[in-house]
């Protein structure tokens, strides 16, 4: 008996308004049965408790998620003060109070001491993974873990508003692998108070921002009918922050192949200059593409093209 094929070749990004209350995993799920796709993922983890920029990866696009989740991202996050909770956020239990509530004063003089590198210890609910086990599922049951501290980068920490003594309001402009819940924690700390999120949306993902989010209500709304795949934004909608490099057919057939393409000739010398010129040394990573449509991932070394990842579209 043949086997059955899992969903059609859908390829894309679909950038989902995610709601609060739902896992991202859920939300994958529930886009990739609208879109019947074979393939899906996600680029970067959003808590149940947070709402908004989610980008979905459907079919090929799902090669280009790395790239995705290396990007800048955005957010917006209240932090309720005089409360500590396991979780670090509004769905956890109180673990300590504490009578302080910071001023605007105390809170702008204290910002600067977060942006840059700065290093954070991940909250004990999140999804890294403790021999083998995820850090929340050992959290869960009470299992003391320790996690090691890690560099992230804060390119902007700022204070938006404060609607009452116990609460203020931040955005904030982050690199990858950053906790907004572990930044709240410890602004708190500093601040000499306790404090964990009640509120967060995540504004953007690199290219993925909120003027392209969909709701979820309004994909189901539209279910499988043409206009659904309106708002499906192309492959390399994720490679944004890379050169493009225009390819002959014959040097795309070669990629597709695991070739390389070597642009020693004296007539590719533009295109080497420019990808050399685009790059932050002597190896660059490339979108190369053949009569508009994205071919490869490719990586520049020594002047040759080599695919690190073939896109069959």
């Amino acid at each position: 008996m043949p086997r059955r094929r899992r969903g059609q070749p859908v390829h894309g990004w679909v950038v989902l308004d995610k709601p609060s209350g739902l896992t991202s995993t859920q939300a994958v799920g529930r886009v990739r049965r609208l879109f019947d796709a074979e393939k899906a993922g996600h680029a970067g983890t959003l808590d149940p408790l947070a709402t908004g920029v989610l980008p979905i990866a459907l079919g090929e696009a799902t090669k280009t998620v790395p790239y995705a989740m290396d990007a800048v991202k955005r957010y917006r996050f209240r932090v309720r003060w005089g409360e500590a909770r396991d979780t670090d956020d509004a769905e956890g239990k109180v673990t300590e109070t504490n009578a302080g509530r910071p001023d605007q004063a105390a809170i702008l003089a204290a910002l600067p001491r977060f942006i840059g590198a700065i290093s954070q210890v991940p909250p004990a609910y999140s999804a890294i993974k403790v021999d083998g086990e995820r850090a929340y599922d050992l959290a869960r049951e009470d299992v003391q873990v320790s996690l090691a501290p890690r560099m992230v980068q804060i390119e902007e920490f700022v204070l938006v508003g404060q609607p009452s003594g116990d609460a203020a309001d931040f955005e904030v402009r982050s690199g990858k692998g950053t906790y907004m819940r572990a930044l709240a924690r410890d602004l708190a700390r500093a601040l000499g108070t306790v404090g964990h999120v009640t509120a967060l949306r995540r504004l953007a993902v690199g290219a993925f921002d909120e003027s392209r989010a969909i709701s979820l209500e309004r994909l189901e709304e539209l279910g499988h009918s043409p206009a659904l795949l309106e708002h499906l934004l192309p492959v390399e909608t994720a490679l944004d922050d890379i050169p493009a490099l225009a390819l002959a057919e014959d040097e795309a057939s070669r990629l597709r192949h695991g070739q390389p393409v070597s642009l020693l000739r004296r007539a590719d010398r533009p295109r080497l200059d420019a990808l050399l010129a685009a790059g932050d040394g002597p190896e660059v990573i490339a979108c190369a593409l053949a009569e508009g449509r994205p071919v490869a991932i490719v990586r520049l070394v020594e002047g040759a093209l080599h695919p690190v990842r073939v896109l069959n579209l």
